[in-house]
């Protein structure tokens, strides 16, 4: 009876064996390319299957699983979706001013150029040139325009900048989506010194101002005492024609006096009872 379980186990632990092995086998056959993904073919001998020569192959393999010969062929995984990346930089302006600049990029490798990009760059081809060609462009640009023109002619240098770099990312079969200047900041001194130029900027608006406001008043005057002597002359001629605007401007003072009496407490008018107008009017002071 034991020997019969001795051999009954024997078999399954063969069967578990062969499962496993088998098992093995299939998964060096197959590989899987998952979505977002490509793939290159190294083969480390010339494929007796195939025929295909050894090394890196001209085609790119798409989503799904597929085929390979075990210990011959080893696909290379591509990731191909569009990935940021932040590069940042200190660089010189034309002016001899520091500028810290960083860059936001957005790219995915030339999907029919991956054979190429493995032989000449390998998987991580976007550490590589990335970087390096961003600070080169960045340095080129950025030296043309004074630290004051890089704040008002922004949008100008990042389209030069975006022009420039994908022109040379493209010499390295990489793609760039989109490419923006996300942070620029200048040096203490140079800070300083706009500072200090905005102070002196609003003290010679405020200058400006202070000269305006004196002209006016001198025009104003001007105009004043044009009037005045016009207005004199018209008296002048006035008086020399006869005494009726001394006694119109006589009446028109006791008119005045006599409205501001009239409103005063303790004040009382008595106007003269004489019928031909030669007596005096009297105004008496009613106090306690």
């Amino acid at each position: 009876m034991q020997a019969a379980v001795d051999k009954l186990l024997s078999r399954l632990a063969m069967g578990a064996l062969a499962l496993s092995g088998g098992a093995a086998a299939v998964n060096s056959v197959i590989y899987d390319v998952d979505g977002g993904k490509r793939a290159v073919m190294f083969n480390r001998f010339p494929n007796p299957v195939s025929g295909e020569a050894s090394g890196i192959q001209k085609y790119v393999i798409k989503e799904g699983t597929h085929i390979r010969v075990p210990w011959i062929q080893d696909p290379k995984i591509f990731d191909i979706r569009t990935r940021p990346r932040a590069i940042p930089t200190v660089t010189g302006t034309r002016d001899l001013q520091m500028v810290n600049i960083t860059l936001r990029l957005l790219s995915r490798p030339n999907v029919e150029k991956l054979p190429l990009i493995y032989q000449q760059l390998g998987l991580d081809y976007d550490e590589r040139i990335l970087p390096s060609i961003a600070n080169e462009v960045l340095k080129s640009v950025v030296a043309q325009y004074d630290a004051e023109e890089l704040l008002k002619k922004r949008e100008l240098v990042s389209r030069e900048v975006k022009d420039q770099l994908i022109q040379r990312a493209n010499d390295f079969h990489i793609v760039l989506e989109d490419i923006s200047i996300t942070h620029l900041t200048f040096g203490k001194d140079f800070a300083t010194a706009i500072e200090k130029k905005q102070v002196a900027q609003q003290e010679a608006e405020r200058q400006r101002f202070v000269v305006a406001k004196a002209e006016q008043e001198r025009k104003a005057n001007v105009i004043k005492a044009e009037g005045e002597a016009e207005a004199a002359k018209l008296i002048s001629k006035a008086l020399r024609q006869g005494p009726a605007l001394v006694d119109l401007r006589r009446l028109e003072a006791a008119r005045d006096i006599t409205a501001t009496l009239s409103n005063a407490k303790n004040i009382i008018f008595i106007p003269s009872g004489s019928q031909g107008g030669g007596g005096s009017n009297i105004l008496l002071n009613m106090r306690d």
